[in-house]
């Protein structure tokens, strides 16, 4: 029975290794990628909206409330899950980044006691290791884990479905990109490929698992519409950035204000548990690493910057030079924003197009332009002498060699004496921040090396973003408005010379007026700083500096998510319709359009020939009244066009009407399921017969018999607004209708549900009983023929 088990483990692990991506097939994924993301060329929109075709309808009316329970049970189960999973991705990459981080400066510092040049060659060695690493992964793996990944899944909430963004592969290439990335040295953070990160694991969950390398369970494949796994995805980014930032509520706030268009109550409970799941990992993992266990972990990995023993209390005089910080940091987030989106599509369109080898050598030349910027840079800075150790007794100087801290000994004559450029650029990102932060340290770092450091990593960043590797931003955003923030603190405490004025606080402010002159985020970031710094009582002015350089910025350019998704070719829909749109009519729209319509009763030989000459998605379907005129009757999907002709069981010898209680015999909702990580059927890779192709498909049993239709005449902004919001990818135009048979109101919305699910009571008095019985009786005849019965009576 062992040696079968051992058999059994042995055959199944060489079936998910043959399942691994070689290099041809990555690269070919990579060329598809690349084909979508340029112009929006592939570019598809989710199916947002419920298709309440016959299957759908009759598949509702067998479940009962057993299945409701499991199901509600089964989202809150999934929440906790995607947690804990996103908690533990988070804790697994801050102590990969550390070690790494640590090794390497505990080997450059043992080896520069003997020759600077040696450790100048095991830093630069270290740090292409790492990077190689990375981009290997990316270009051979898993091409679309390279950048942030923000943009991706702000598009894929705003329902546009971009092929293998959420991928297994994509997770895995994810972790291990970042980890090489980020502990390589390069300008780039792990935050964005976090949020990447949680959404790939709520994907995974949301379709049961991987189908490709056979790790699913049909017990959880429940979440079969978009719509759910939009959700799921939607916990899943909240998650990312509460990992990243350790700060569950202003996740929960960057779900809800940067990625998603859609929102309702009871996401914000799940949202939010899921955060408090992450906290409550993230906290725990904190907790075991003070002991000792994670090597080089230190106090950095996660970021936690607590400046509550800083600056206490502000003065008027200081509004002013707080507001020229957030000037400051509209402006440089704006031009930061203008300068990466010339370069990545100069990137695009010329570089990358020449393959992967000469995405790697880009990567390596910048690796090795960091490693001797940061290594020779602190070189010709002179040392400055350690502070007074008894006037401040909690100052280490200069700090142990390899570990992390302020006051590094770096190219020093005396070993009472501390190189303040090295300080900054030998520590990893998470403790320079924490370095540029610290209270009580004045006159720690010089003008001049603040102005240096400022230069030379903003003109990394730029260069950096865009490479073929993982590549969050928040990070370094944080490090360029410390910095600037830090030197206008300083002349702050120049100017006013008897105030309490912390240069840490000024820096703070700094790191929020970039973000938000670059991201253009408030209410989140606001939550963030305030959460990761541990200090409410700056609050109004992180409010302050936030308003600002968002203004600022706003003025000269978009975000730079949303930059990023319109150079990817992600057509997103902003909140707000333009103002051209309100005085243009639906009509007006369409205008040009050439409508590609069904009948009801179609030859299979024509539904193949529109199919292969039209790329439309959906198609509306008619059908002629019993005066000739010509009615429509419902929205046909062609994802499940494909399903249907693929199967082939619905084809009908005769151009009549099918038997409708047939078709439940033959096919349930799942059928019409498009795979989350599968790029669907195409009409190419259907064959059929010449006797085939003479056959009937009726589509009333498959089509949606209740699309949603605006009048010719209906204002653009009016049509955008409800698209947006309703999460629509199909809207009809049609003429003025010339008949009201009724108007509902918001009494007619209050209903109650007894304990019969197929029996409603309207709560408004106003409604009659015998109304009431009429509605009841219609109900349960509904429940017999749900779909089309005054279409399907016709039979």
């Amino acid at each position: 029975m062992l040696s079968n088990h051992i058999q059994n483990g042995i055959e199944t692990a060489r079936l998910v290794w043959s399942r691994l991506p070689n290099s041809e097939e990555a690269e070919a994924e990579e060329e598809e990628f690349a084909r979508r993301s340029n112009g929006g060329a592939g570019v598809e929109s989710l199916d947002y909206e419920v298709i309440e075709n016959y299957a759908y309808r009759e598949e509702q009316a067998q479940r009962g409330k057993l299945w409701l329970w499991y199901y509600v049970c089964l989202k809150w189960l999934f929440a906790l899950l995607i947690g804990i999973g996103t908690g533990l991705a988070a804790v697994f990459i801050n102590l990969a980044v550390e070690n790494f981080s640590g090794w390497k400066y505990a080997a450059t510092f043992s080896i520069i006691q003997h020759s600077y040049f040696a450790g100048f060659l095991v830093y630069i060695i270290f740090n292409l290791g790492l990077v190689i690493s990375s981009v290997f992964i990316v270009t051979h793996f898993a091409p679309a884990a390279a950048g942030s990944g923000i943009p991706e899944i702000k598009g894929y909430l705003n329902g546009v479905d971009t092929h293998g963004i959420l991928l297994f592969r994509t997770l895995i290439g994810k972790i291990f990109g970042s980890i090489g990335s980020v502990g390589g040295g390069l300008a780039l953070g792990k935050e964005g490929p976090l949020v990447h990160t949680g959404a790939c694991i709520a994907s995974l969950l949301g379709q049961g698992g991987s189908t490709k390398y056979h790790l699913r369970s049909r017990w959880l494949c429940i979440f079969e519409s978009d719509r759910d796994r939009r959700d799921l995805v939607t916990c899943g980014c909240a998650a990312g950035v509460a990992a990243a930032f350790r700060a569950p509520v202003g996740g929960v706030l960057f779900a809800l204000e940067e990625v998603t268009s859609w929102w309702r109550s009871q996401l914000m409970w799940r949202v939010f548990f899921t955060s408090a799941v992450v906290a409550v990992v993230v906290r725990s993992a904190m907790s075991w690493c003070k002991s000792g266990k994670c090597g080089h972990f230190g106090s950095g990995g996660f970021i936690i910057w607590d400046i509550s023993g800083g600056q206490e209390d502000y003065s008027f005089q200081e509004l002013l030079p707080m507001a020229i910080i957030g000037v400051i940091g509209g402006l440089l987030g704006a031009l930061f924003n203008q300068l990466t989106l010339y370069i990545t599509n100069w990137r695009r369109k010329y570089l990358h197009k020449k393959g992967n080898r000469v995405k790697i050598i880009e990567v390596c030349l910048i690796s090795l332009i960091t490693s001797v910027i940061s290594f020779g840079l602190p070189l010709f800075r002179k040392c400055s002498p350690c502070p007074n150790s008894e006037a401040n007794s909690g100052i280490e100087c200069p700090r142990p060699p390899g570990t992390d801290g302020n006051f590094v000994n770096f190219y020093c004559s005396d070993d009472k004496e501390y190189n303040d450029l090295a300080t900054i650029f030998f520590n990893t990102q998470d403790d320079a921040i924490r370095n540029l932060f610290s209270a009580k340290t004045f006159h720690e770092y010089s003008a001049q090396s603040l102005l240096t450091f400022l230069v030379m990593f903003y003109s990394l960043a730029v260069v950096t973003f865009g490479t073929a590797v993982p590549a969050g931003q928040f990070v370094p955003g944080i490090m360029i408005g410390s910095t600037y923030g830090r030197l206008v603190g300083m002349f702050v405490v120049k100017f006013y010379k008897k105030l309490n004025v912390e240069e840490g606080t000024y820096a703070l402010l700094g790191a929020a007026s970039f973000l938000g002159g670059s991201m253009r985020m408030t209410v989140s970031l606001c939550v963030i700083m305030v959460e990761i710094t541990n200090n409410l009582k700056l609050l109004p002015l992180i409010m302050l500096v936030l308003l600002i350089s968002k203004a600022v910025g706003d003025f000269f350019n978009n975000g730079l998510y949303e930059e990023q998704a319109q150079l990817r070719g992600i057509p997103l829909l902003e909140s707000r319709a333009k103002q051209c749109m309100r005085t243009m009519t639906a009509k007006e729209a369409c205008k040009n359009q050439k409508v590609v319509y069904f009948s009801r009763i179609v030859k299979v030989a024509d539904i193949v020939s529109i199919l292969r000459s039209n790329k439309h998605n959906g198609f509306p379907v008619v059908d002629h009244g019993q005066n000739g005129e010509t009615l429509v009757i419902g929205l046909i999907l062609r994802s499940h066009l494909l399903v249907l002709l693929q199967s082939k069981v619905d084809f009908q010898n005769s151009p009549f009407p099918c038997d409708i209680r047939g078709v439940s015999n033959r096919h349930n909702f799942s059928d019409f399921v498009k795979p989350v990580s599968s790029k669907g059927v195409s009409i190419e890779e259907i064959h059929l017969t010449e006797d085939e192709l003479e056959l009937y498909l009726d589509l009333a049993p498959f089509l949606n018999p209740s699309p949603y239709i605006v009048p010719e005449d209906m204002s653009l902004a009016k049509v955008y607004n409800l698209f947006r919001q309703l999460g629509l990818r199909h809207i009809f135009v049609v003429p003025r209708a010339s008949r009201v048979i009724g108007l509902i109101t918001r009494k007619d919305l209050l209903i109650e549900e007894n304990d019969n699910s197929a029996i409603t009571e309207l709560q408004s008095t106003s409604v009659r009983s015998q109304q009431l019985d009429r509605r009841m009786m219609g109900r349960h005849v509904q429940l017999e023929h749900p779909l089309l019965d005054g279409l399907l009576s016709q039979e």
